[in-house]
């Protein structure tokens, strides 16, 4: 859970890793239903989300994960090891312990075919930008 004096006025700290590290950034909507997006959010809620599954995430090499929202739009970033493979290691985490039931909870607030996995869900972003 975010410390209480963070949010998107004050900003948000970030971790210093001591290793290499690089980012991925993915999109994802949501069903336009305030009720699904409260829900959805709840979920997430670090009293809430199910033990296995940020287990999981780091079980394959993912060091952290950011979810942010504006409106129905989602924004996920994934800090991982400079030689992560993002394929590989997806797949595994696909079969991991209850992240299918996961992933077909989530499905019911995101617009995404319901059955796929998360990998196939979030649609990757490309950079346009980054400070020279």
């Amino acid at each position: 859970m975010a410390q209480t004096d963070e949010n998107s006025l004050t900003g948000y700290r970030q971790h210093q890793w001591e290793i290499a590290t690089k980012h991925y950034c993915m999109t994802l909507g949501l069903r336009d239903d305030p009720e699904l997006i409260r829900e959805y959010e709840e979920w997430h809620h670090p009293a809430k989300i199910w033990k296995e599954i940020p287990r999981g995430l780091r079980e394959v090499g993912i060091l952290d994960m950011e979810i942010y929202r504006s409106g129905t739009m989602l924004i996920m970033i994934l800090t991982v090891p400079v030689d992560f493979d993002f394929g590989v290691e997806m797949g595994k985490l696909a079969g991991l312990t209850r992240q299918t039931e996961w992933e077909d909870l989530m499905a019911k607030y995101q617009q995404a075919v319901p059955g796929t996995t998360s990998a196939e869900r979030w649609q990757r972003l490309e950079r346009v930008f980054k400070l020279p």
